[in-house]
């Protein structure tokens, strides 16, 4: 049966508000000065890690009773909007703890959750996401990592690709097959340390954008972990998954429109300053059209991704919906207005001389990570259409 998908409108309280303005001044101040740099060197922002951690951002999402802020959904998207307004890579410090640990929220029982979330609420670990694989991308159900009983314990042997944060996490949450014979039913969730044996990190990928962050295939070799690291019953790995990136779509689309909220910024003031024909370029109306079109298509991105925010928090039915729509249209407009930024500047916007290249290069990640937007529209229509 078709579900009905109902539109509400979203309004920040005066305590998101504070938010937005206390992690806008942080990056301001602490972040975008060395977004280029981090682009440039590629080096991961431990200053910046450190900065996030010291003013409770770096993990908005962790229950108080874990330690952590208790931000809703809500303030998690604005944490990771307003650092990726000044820095793509950095802003995927939030944005991965909580792909990290949305598992154990959403599957895991209380000592998994006591075990771990203090830990990273206090900013001593960081946690990544292990799902795809060389051969299973879209189709991640046909992943071949195995997790083998062996007596109180599992066993791991395989390899998981494009790793968010792989090297810098202590903690990755990895789905493996426990039951071949089960299809999506046979997959299971674990926890695996950094330094459990057996385990190791591959080399970096060398990527087009969000440099400061980096990304690796992650390899298990007879990786022997404690029968008490399991998330959920065994077999219940998948659809933990699909739950967790129903919630964690909605951060991409925040980080599309703080990506794309950067690049509109830069273009703006160019614009304005821009002098051609004897005067500023923002005096013509192709430009005035462009910015205008950019402006429109941004703030509707943004009203989608606050209301799929407010839908996460509530576990709405039409989550699934939301979490792909937010996701699908904020990353197209994302990449849409940097493109636009960067022409907007001409010349100058092709060179490193000012940010909107590298906006519109780490915009193109939003478009792929956590599935690409294909498969966004196969999730929505799905959902439109029935089954």
């Amino acid at each position: 049966m078709a579900r009905n998908v109902d539109f509400q409108q979203f309004t920040l309280t005066e305590e998101h508000q504070a938010l937005r303005d206390a992690v806008r001044d942080l990056a301001t101040d602490r972040i975008s000065p060395r977004a280029a740099e981090i682009d440039e060197t590629g080096e991961f922002p431990w200053d910046v890690y450190e900065a996030l951690r010291a003013s409770g951002f770096h993990a908005i999402h962790i229950p108080e009773e874990y330690g952590g802020e208790g931000g809703d959904a809500l303030a998690a998207c604005l944490v990771i909007e307003e650092v990726a307004r000044a820095c793509a890579s950095s802003s995927l410090i939030p944005a991965v703890n909580k792909l990290g640990t949305m598992p154990l929220l959403v599957g895991g029982d209380e000592t998994l959750l006591k075990t771990y979330l203090p830990q990273v609420a206090s900013g001593e670990a960081m946690f990544s996401y292990a799902l795809s694989e060389r051969e299973a991308g879209s189709d991640a159900a046909s992943m071949k990592t195995r997790a083998v009983a062996d007596g109180d314990g599992w066993v791991l042997n395989g390899q998981k690709s494009w790793i968010t944060n792989a090297g810098v996490s202590r903690y990755y949450t990895v789905m493996a097959v426990t039951d071949p014979d089960a299809g999506p039913k046979g997959i299971s969730a674990f926890v695996v340390h950094a330094d459990d044996e057996g385990f190791a990190v591959g080399d970096r990928e060398r990527k087009l954008g969000i440099h400061g962050s980096p990304t690796c295939e992650i390899m298990f070799t007879d990786c022997r972990i404690p029968g008490d690291r399991i998330v959920g019953a065994p077999g219940s790995g998948f659809q933990t998954a699909l739950r967790t990136l129903d919630h964690t779509r909605v951060t991409i689309g925040a980080q599309a429109v703080g990506i794309a909220q950067g690049a509109l910024d830069v273009a703006s003031a160019y614009v304005k300053d821009r002098q051609q024909f004897g005067k500023p370029i923002a005096s013509f109306q192709g430009i005035q059209f462009m910015i205008a079109d950019m402006a429109m298509k941004l703030e509707a991105a943004r009203q989608l991704v606050y209301v799929a925010a407010g839908k996460s928090e509530r576990g709405d039915d039409d989550l699934t919906f939301f979490g792909a729509a937010a996701k699908c249209f904020a990353s197209d407009v994302a990449m849409e207005i940097t493109t636009d930024a960067v022409q907007a500047l001409g010349g100058a916007g092709y060179t490193k001389d000012w940010p909107v290249e590298r906006y519109m290069r780490d915009a193109k990640i939003t478009q792929i990570y956590e599935g690409t937007n294909q498969i966004q529209r196969i999730v929505m229509a799905k959902q439109v259409l029935g089954k």
